[in-house]
């Protein structure tokens, strides 16, 4: 056994904490209001935590994955690493974890919404949007095509939730987010920052009175809304909007599932600003 890793053999050990009762929803070390950990699994998405903002705490697995993930991308060398046995690591997470590699991170200062819209050009906007697979998928849509930043308005789930990390494949941990302020009938106040950046602001809605094309249309900075599956955006948000727009469905049809409907909105807005895209 190579020098490099720490050897635990028993679940109860101490220095696993960060890593325990994963599927617990009281106890969890994600828990904002607990621990506040950031928990990435896999070879892929430990190596964007690796390289995130968010200070690593510790990695754990298999030998052999530890092994395969030093060759591909490196191990750190300051910060702990455990080697443990398949039954070890499932009795400590409380699930088998297959994929045999596990990493945990403190979570960084918030950043501000200012701060995430320097530079940026295509914003996404979300209300209300509670489920964390939606809410990784969405954000792993964005990074595929070209979001620059993810803003949560008021009803939203905690993106680093260790699901919404997974379903995102890591890009939760790269793409900029932050949280704009205010409650449910308040917080649509906050889109006059975006507007005074010169922003066009959409809501994406099956009442939509225009395409997504035409709305889209000539825009040089964008910031895409989305509601929550069901009830979908306020009337509070699309009254601080600038369009209203629907994505053509095929008759029978009235809506899509919230991340499916973001991609098509996301590639709309890649292909009206690249062409070739």
């Amino acid at each position: 056994m190579t020098e490099r890793y720490a050897f635990i053999e028993h679940a109860a050990d101490e220095r696993l904490d960060d890593i325990r009762d994963l599927n617990r929803s009281d106890r969890r070390p994600d828990l904002p209001g607990g621990k506040g950990l950031v928990i990435a699994e896999g070879p892929l998405v430990v190596s964007r935590l690796v390289e995130s903002r968010f200070p690593l705490r510790l990695i754990a697995g298999f030998r052999n994955k530890l092994d395969a993930y030093d060759e591909a991308y490196g191990l750190p060398g300051d910060v702990p690493i455990y080697e443990l046995e398949r039954p070890t690591l499932a009795e400590v997470a409380g699930f088998d974890m297959h994929r045999g590699l596990v990493a945990a991170a403190d979570r960084a200062p918030a950043r501000s919404p200012e701060d995430v819209l320097d530079n940026a050009r295509t914003v996404c906007v979300l209300e209300g949007v509670g489920d964390h697979e939606n809410i990784g998928a969405l954000f792993r849509n964005a990074a595929g095509l070209g979001v620059d930043a993810v803003l949560f308005g008021n009803g939203c789930a905690d993106p680093l939730f260790r699901r919404s990390v997974r379903v995102s494949m890591g890009h939760v941990l790269r793409t900029p987010f932050a949280t704009l302020p205010g409650t449910y009938t308040t917080w649509q106040r906050s889109l006059d920052l975006l507007k005074d950046r010169g922003f066009r602001l959409i809501s994406l809605t099956p009442a939509g009175d225009e395409t997504l094309a035409d709305a889209l249309a000539g825009a040089d900075k964008v910031a895409l809304l989305f509601g929550a599956e069901g009830p979908g955006l306020t009337e509070h948000a699309m009254k601080a909007t600038d369009h209203r727009a629907a994505i053509p469905m095929a008759e029978g049809t009235d809506s899509l599932n919230i991340a499916t409907s973001a991609a098509v909105a996301f590639y709309e807005r890649l292909r009206s600003s690249h062409p070739y895209a």
